[in-house]
């Protein structure tokens, strides 16, 4: 609800009062001067909810942005979430905490200001020395044994966001938090907010430094998922960091396994959270890959591989002289296929058995693989705290370029152990003479030929994406592209599957069609799939679809 002047002046003088950032306080200074009710109840009438996700969200003053009151304000709520377990809480030892952070703007700074109030809270905190990837602090949770680990980053979101990602240990096995914990630990991050100040929060620097020791245990972990590579320098690479944090262990991982060093865009090496050279820092944008995708052209690369900022999330090109760039990128779905069939088959050699999973907008192909190999296979909601719960769980993945090859480890999506494990196979499959071009073509033919889309809606007002959640329930469609269309409502949950905002289409010839707002991004998603006869057969069904769903969403 709108606050009037007088009360957003208030608010946002009491904001500026305890805030230790200079730039934040004088944007509220600025803004209470000009008498700015548009941009003050902007930041005011609400605040960014702590959920699932964590927090995320553009950086600036106020509790509608991130920054360092609203982080403290997190941070006195985690340790006070912990302090109240059981669990985490004996006699014995405090709750312990591992803290990462990436290269993004305000990032190291809000890793330390949650280091001391956790500290000074009583919690056992480890601090990261330097950015670090997220698998990398996934890893370090799960290895240490830490009551929870905390990552600041905002992942692939545009440049001026930051975010707050959280795992729990003990019984949630060292993944990201899901309800209730979520509410729980709101519930004290609001009693924070109603009873303290920044500066009335405790705070102490007792806290423990940790680095290399981690990343290394990382890298000799990760690189025993491998064998012995034959020969690494059969497949020329390209890599991209994406202006992140994923370079420098890619790089030991690599040479710990002996394939060659990839060609690096050296424009995009190193941690830039400006993101000079991309206007949205995230794979699947357009535009994003175009200077990997040059520097391949003239290297004559084989294989193109880039990472997101906090490389969670890995991107895949491949070398296609038919195409007009030079290189197909592949979608997250045929990734998924080729390192879940790879996965597989290695498990079947190692004699483990288990489950594939993969969130429920991603290809159902997965399920033919498991079902191949004489797997489980579950599908999840969307998002890896979901995937990484599947028990005994040999391989997930969610089609945004998320990949688990190691959930034993790392219970979360890993961008650079995908990379290494795709660098491995595209190296086999050389020595054959074959490319994973041709690997997808082999697993079209035994499992069906998969073609999957995505339509995005981007939105200034987040109302839009309501709207047309509520006209698709109001006015579902019966017949879509010619064919009856049976309608789901995720928001009922059932199957298995928790409540979700989202809807889906199962039409009669096949196709499918989920249709849900992003959860980290102001964004409407409509996910397509569509199976055919061949690899053409399935992208013309594909893009028929995709323009019946194009009129459907207007």
């Amino acid at each position: 609800m709108s606050q009037n002047l007088a009360d957003l002046i208030a608010a946002a003088s009491a904001w500026a009062d305890q805030d230790p950032d200079l730039e934040t306080r004088a944007e509220l200074e600025q803004l209470i001067d000009r008498r700015d009710v548009a941009a003050l109840a902007d930041r005011f009438d609400g605040r960014l909810e702590f959920g699932t996700a964590g927090l995320r969200g553009e950086l600036g003053a106020g509790p509608n942005r991130m920054n360092r009151v609203l982080v403290g304000q997190a941070a006195a709520g985690i340790a006070k979430f912990l302090l109240s377990q059981v669990e985490f809480n004996s006699d014995v030892e405090p709750p312990s905490v591992v803290i990462g952070f990436d290269g993004r703007i305000n990032s190291a700074v809000f890793a330390r200001d949650s280091a001391q109030i956790l500290a000074g809270a009583g919690i056992r905190v480890l601090l990261f020395d330097g950015v670090v990837p997220t698998p990398v602090l996934a890893f370090a949770g799960k290895h240490l044994k830490t009551s929870a680990a905390i990552m600041v980053t905002a992942s692939h979101n545009p440049p001026r966001d930051n975010g707050y990602k959280v795992y729990l240990g003990g019984a949630n096995g060292s993944s990201q938090i899901i309800s209730p914990t979520d509410k729980l630990i709101a519930a004290h991050i609001a009693e924070v907010a109603k009873t303290k100040t920044f500066k009335e929060l405790n705070k102490s620097d007792k806290f423990e430094m940790v680095g290399d020791e981690l990343r290394q245990a990382y890298v000799a972990e990760t690189a025993s998922l491998t064998g012995e590579v034959i020969d690494g320098s059969r497949v020329k690479i390209v890599y991209t960091a994406m202006h992140g944090v994923g370079w420098h262990v890619v790089e030991d991982l690599f040479a710990a396994v002996g394939l060659n060093q990839p060609e690096t865009v050296t424009a995009q090496l190193l941690p830039d959270g400006n993101f000079p050279t991309v206007a949205f820092p995230n794979p699947e944008e357009p535009g994003a890959m175009d200077l990997a995708l040059e520097l391949g052209r003239q290297r004559h690369a084989d294989l193109i591989l880039a990472n997101d900022p906090d490389a969670d999330r890995l991107a895949v090109a491949v070398g296609d002289k038919s195409s007009a760039t030079g290189f197909r990128q592949l979608t997250g779905d045929e990734v998924g296929l080729l390192l879940g069939d790879e996965m597989a088959r290695r498990a079947v050699a190692d004699r483990r058995f288990g489950n594939l999973a993969c969130s429920i907008v991603s290809s159902s192909a997965l399920g033919k693989v498991a079902a191949h190999y004489g797997f489980g296979f579950r599908e999840t909601l969307t998002g890896f705290k979901w995937i990484s719960k599947v028990p005994d769980l040999i391989f997930g993945f969610e089609e945004a370029l998320g990949y688990c090859v190691d959930a034993e480890h790392t219970p979360d999506k890993d961008g650079i152990s995908a990379a290494l494990i795709v660098a491995e196979l595209a190296n086999r499959l050389a020595a054959q003479g074959k490319t994973l071009l041709d690997r997808l073509g082999d697993l079209g033919n035994l499992f069906g030929h998969f073609a999957t889309g995505q339509i995005s809606i981007r939105v200034s007002d987040v109302s839009i994406i309501a709207d047309l959640m509520t006209r698709l329930r109001d006015e579902t469609p019966l017949v879509i592209d010619g064919s009856a269309a049976t309608f789901t409502d995720l928001a009922l949950g059932g199957g298995g599957l928790a409540p979700t905002d989202g809807v889906r289409f199962d039409l009669a010839d096949g196709r499918r069609v989920i249709v849900r707002p992003s959860g980290t991004e102001p964004k409407l998603k409509c996910y397509l799939q569509a199976v055919g006869s061949d690899t053409d057969d399935a992208r013309l069904k594909l893009k028929s679809l995709t323009e019946a769903m194009k009129e459907i969403l207007n």
